[in-house]
């Protein structure tokens, strides 16, 4: 029997003590209001999705995966899906989605070998309310449009060769 590598060993550790954190509460028996501090702890479940919602990148691999994929996709399909993602920077968030539990990774047993993403059921569940923010961005577009223009698009940090 194959033992597993470091990397796989430090990702399911990673999972498991998220699952732990998932399971935490605030404090028991606790209200959730705008106004208490608890609230705001690191390892508060409101923060922690908070945070999980300020990554530019999760909620938009996430609503992909949902809205034009079905759930799964293998990376470059999902690569050419999210217009200005870097291979890098796609492999980085697919991989702190799956220490988070939103999605699983399948390696296909193809060849070529192939990996696939889909979505768990907890990224099917998280996937909901940011599918409500795009369907609220659709809906207001006038109002953000009012705002300006996005975010300029980022130029390269490459400088001009000099002689």
């Amino acid at each position: 029997m194959d033992r597993p590598s470091l990397f796989d060993q430090q990702r399911r550790r990673r999972a498991a003590d998220n699952t732990a954190r998932a399971n935490h509460q605030c404090r028991p028996g606790h209200r959730h209001s705008p106004f208490h501090s608890d609230d705001w702890r690191e390892d508060c479940a409101p923060r922690r999705v908070l945070d999980l919602f300020a990554t530019k990148w999760t909620s938009m691999v996430l609503h992909t995966l949902d809205a034009r994929h079905e759930g799964g996709a293998r990376t470059g399909v999902l690569h050419r899906s999210l217009p200005g993602i870097s291979k890098k920077m796609l492999t980085q968030t697919l991989r702190d989605m799956e220490t988070s539990g939103l999605i699983l990774r399948d390696v296909l047993a193809t060849m070529p070998p192939a990996v696939e993403y889909r979505l768990t059921p907890l990224g099917r569940r998280f996937v909901e309310p940011v599918n409500l923010l795009y369907d609220w961005g659709r809906t207001n577009a006038d109002a953000l449009d009012a705002f300006g223009p996005g975010p300029a698009p980022r130029r390269s940090a490459k400088r001009p060769k000099t002689d």
